[in-house]
């Protein structure tokens, strides 16, 4: 489970923006305050902005026609067996900004960050040149 480096989102193989989906929705849903090493940094915000990410993977999947399923958008769905949370609409207007659009997320997706990402696309055998 990982949540890939903003900036690469764009650049990433069909299988990993695919499955970076499919981790959002899953962290949206049940899985939202299951430990997990390399996703447990999601917990300490708020949902909110795991539904702002979601939307720029999403936003991604549609600009190379794939079509997610609409409910996603909708920031307190989690899914057909998770009960709906009610968002703060104050932060998600905070995280649909057109000026936030340029910001990361999460701030642990810094540059070593960046690196580790890609590193561990390079141990699946997938090279992206980032020149970020």
């Amino acid at each position: 489970m990982r949540l890939w480096h903003e900036n690469l989102l764009s650049l990433l193989p069909r299988q990993q923006l695919l499955g970076q989906h499919r981790e959002c929705c899953a962290l949206r849903g049940n899985s939202w305050g299951k430990p997990h090493s390399v996703v447990n940094y999601v917990f300490r915000y708020s949902r909110e902005r795991l539904w702002s990410y979601h939307v720029r993977v999403m936003k991604e999947m549609k600009r190379r026609g794939y079509n997610p399923e609409s409910c996603w958008i909708d920031p307190g769905y989690r899914g057909k067996s998770a009960p709906r949370f009610q968002p703060d609409y104050r932060e998600i207007q905070h995280l649909t900004d057109e000026e936030s659009e340029m910001c990361l997320v999460y701030p642990e997706h810094n540059a070593m960050y960046l690196n580790e990402c890609l590193e561990n696309l390079r141990s699946k055998g997938i090279i992206i040149l980032f020149n970020g």
